[in-house]
């Protein structure tokens, strides 16, 4: 039996985890867990978990949901999808549950989080991966999903290749559209330009995706910050496509108009934001590979006083 962890039901962490409880809800072979707290866990518990997309509704119930680590018991796979913010804590808390096998896979809005996952736990295999999906929480227990999207890009270069096709073995089955990648880094980082200047964009103008695009100035706030991102990427030695920045335009003009980005969601609803991982990451990086970004520089200071 192969035991999965979902932490974090918001967004990503409640469709994608919801899809894999549907699959193996009646399954001998794999167990999907749900992590979580407070009203979330009280809901799913009560009702299960409702996801919402454009054309349907379903309800699904995973094998447990629990935020005890005695009950949760020992993971093969645990796929994280919380606020960047809480990773450290979060993780923190189910230490007996991660054992030597337990195999990490982050799917958050950032770049940084193997990197701190892998110092928390040193031994465990920690695996790359990164989402394009827009969907968020509604209520405690309900994810609504906008719009086509719904892709997961994982991989890794030292995790055996045996345990990455089991994986995806397991996410294929349950009819996640999911792409097993060789050069994973740069997918994270093609998908963080995006995301990263998205964030930053909205967040700082309080303009949702058409609201930007409808407005010249505004554009050119975005273009800018994705040429900053590419230029620090680059210095890192990252083999982008040579037309990424033409890219991540398209990308925000095949976007639903009336969609935003979570971390200006988050600001409108004055709760903690992302904006460490998001925005002012490209800053120190640029500063560690000595490239300027002053638009991510004055934006930092906005998000971050």
């Amino acid at each position: 039996m192969k035991r999965i962890g979902i932490l974090g039901l918001g967004g990503v962490g409640g469709y994608f985890g919801g899809l894999l409880a549907k699959a193996y809800y009646k399954s001998d072979e794999v167990e999907v867990i749900f992590i979580a707290r407070g009203a979330t866990q009280k809901a799913i518990a009560d009702s299960g978990l409702k996801i919402v997309t454009d054309e349907s509704e379903m309800i699904v119930h995973p094998k447990l949901v629990s935020n005890n680590p005695e009950e949760i018991g020992e993971l093969d796979y645990l796929i994280c999808a919380t606020k960047t913010y809480d990773i450290e804590e979060s993780l923190g808390s189910l230490q007996s549950c991660i054992v030597a096998k337990t195999v990490i896979l982050p799917l958050y809005n950032g770049v940084d989080a193997p990197e701190r996952i892998q110092k928390i736990f040193p031994q465990n295999d920690i695996l790359q991966g990164c989402v394009y999906i827009i969907s968020m929480i509604t209520l405690p227990g309900t994810i609504r999903k906008m719009g086509f999207y719904e892709k997961l890009f994982f991989g890794s270069k030292t995790v055996s290749v045996s345990k990455l096709e089991e994986l995806q073995g397991i996410f294929q089955q349950a009819r996640i559209e999911s792409y097993l990648v060789e050069n994973i880094e740069e997918t994270v980082w093609e998908k963080f330009i995006f995301i990263s200047a998205l964030a930053t964009t909205t967040s700082y103008l309080n303009q949702n995706i058409g609201e930007i695009r409808d407005n010249p100035d505004a554009m050119s706030v975005y273009v800018g910050l994705v040429h900053e991102i590419d230029a620090v990427a680059k210095a890192k030695g990252l083999q982008l496509p040579d037309d990424i920045v033409n890219q991540t335009v398209l990308k925000l003009e095949k976007s639903p108009r009336e969609a935003t980005s979570s971390m200006h969601r988050d600001l409108l609803a004055g709760k903690s934001t992302e904006a460490l991982s998001l925005t002012k990451f490209v800053l120190n990086e640029g500063k560690k590979y000595g490239v300027k970004t002053p638009l991510y520089e004055k934006i930092s200071n906005v998000l971050l006083p």
